[in-house]
């Protein structure tokens, strides 16, 4: 098994992984609030915990700790795959740290396998410098299938990290071509990561994401690449122009940068700060801050309806019958649907 794979037990094992000791509620709020970055990562695993028994628990922790949140600027990095998203995130934390004396939180998102439900949560291994400094905390977490290439608690886990003093929030989405509106609605700013030399860069990239980037970065701007990479930022420069511009006043822009010589991170960090400036100045930033908490309301509500849903008896008793007759083409899958919603909603009225 490869380091840091998380893989399912296999079909029929009794073994039970040993699960470690719960703490008191006090005990996680006090070491979150303290800055504790072990107790902040158990707490993230009880809050990412599928287990019933936590749920309560969780809930309570992070309503403590609410009152401590929302001092960051939160900074989500999507674009294609090898466009070094990690080494540019490693980076511009060091920067932060560095330059700024800010603290730095990553939340790396590993895509799940479709098979396993395994994930290889590599991105420590690709983030060396932040991954050895106390004023940065790395959690890396598996999508587990949720969309937008975000995990189902990664809200949850951005709201521990600001109550546990880190400034700087920066959320690295799988960037598998999946819908990425999940992370732009979590975050004050959103970055678009691209690379030159990777084929037709402005048809391979989905024409919704860039209308939310605020920023089109071109990385690996650095050697015999260099001419190459400015040439692509005109040309995504250039595609920005088409699109209708955002009601925020702030015109998206598009950067070259370097995330292996440094060269270009500090300009990258001036275009987040003076985005939060002008959202700042003109309300927009409070503004988004309270669309987005709407948003997860109704995220949490259609996750619990599903979780329900799944869970009513008569709907666990016809399912796997209902499969079944739409798999051997005796009923439709729309109206096997519909037999099973009726079932949840006349029991539930």
């Amino acid at each position: 098994m490869l380091p840091g794979v998380r893989t399912p037990s296999p079909p029929g094992s009794t073994s039970v992984p040993k699960r470690r000791s719960r703490l008191t509620r006090e005990r996680y709020i006090d070491g979150v609030l303290a800055g504790d970055r072990k107790m902040l990562a158990r707490a993230i695993t009880l809050i990412e915990s599928s287990r019933a028994d936590d749920a309560e628990l969780a809930q309570e922790i992070l309503e403590a700790c609410l009152p401590h949140t929302g001092n960051s600027i939160r900074l989500g990095i999507t674009g294609v795959p090898g466009a070094g998203k990690s080494t540019l995130i490693d980076a511009l934390g060091m920067h932060l740290i560095r330059e700024h004396g800010q603290k730095v939180a990553v939340l790396a998102i590993d895509p799940s396998s479709e098979v396993s439900g395994g994930s290889i949560l590599g991105d420590k291994t690709r983030m060396n410098a932040l991954s050895q400094n106390e004023n940065a905390f790395i959690r890396p977490s598996a999508s587990r299938g949720a969309l937008g290439g975000v995990a189902q608690r990664t809200r949850e886990a951005m709201l521990l990290c600001e109550a546990a003093g880190f400034q700087r929030i920066i959320v690295e989405t799988v960037g598998t071509g999946q819908s990425e509106t999940t992370v732009h609605s979590m975050v004050d700013f959103f970055l678009l990561l691209m690379i030159s030399g990777a084929g037709d860069e402005l048809q391979g990239m989905k024409r919704g994401v860039m209308e939310m980037a605020d920023a089109v970065v071109i990385n690996k701007a650095d050697g015999d690449n260099r001419v190459k990479a400015e040439r692509t930022r005109a040309e995504f420069q250039n595609a920005l122009h088409y699109f209708p511009p955002p009601p925020t006043g702030w015109t998206p822009c598009s950067l070259t940068c370097s995330a292996l010589t440094g060269e270009g991170i500090p300009e990258l960090w001036n275009c987040v700060c003076e985005h939060t400036e002008l959202l700042k100045s003109n309300q927009w930033f409070e503004r988004i801050r309270r669309n987005q908490l709407k948003k997860w309301m109704y995220e949490v509500i259609e996750r619990g309806l599903v979780r329900n849903f799944r869970n009513h008896p008569l709907v666990k008793q016809k399912l796997a019958e209902l499969e079944h007759e739409v798999t051997d083409g005796r009923v439709t899958s729309f109206r096997a649907a519909n037999r099973l919603l009726e079932l949840y909603t006349k029991h539930e009225a």
